[in-house]
């Protein structure tokens, strides 16, 4: 068994309602669990930020001909993209 602790949290009500409403519909075990698996999905975003960012800084931005083949390899048709700010030189 996973080690918990037990600490206090403000939040928006909206989010404290949408959390009620998870556990009443059954989506969740209570509202610790709901906060808690919104908590490890955060920790799992941010890692994968972190991981991005590392390859970025170590082969730079991807070109817009890297966005065209990501795009054929996963079947996706090709969207129009933000601009990106090109590096000064």
């Amino acid at each position: 068994m996973t080690a918990t602790g037990k600490i206090a949290v403000s939040l928006p009500v909206k989010q404290i309602d949408a959390a009620r409403q998870a556990v009443r519909e059954g989506r969740a075990a209570s509202v610790s669990s709901y906060v808690s698996e919104a908590l490890a999905r955060r920790q799992q975003d941010d890692a994968l930020a972190d991981l991005v960012a590392g390859w970025m800084v170590e082969d730079g931005v991807p070109s817009d001909d890297d966005y065209v083949w990501a795009d054929a390899v996963l079947g996706q048709a090709t969207a129009a993209r933000p601009r990106r700010r090109r590096e000064q030189t």
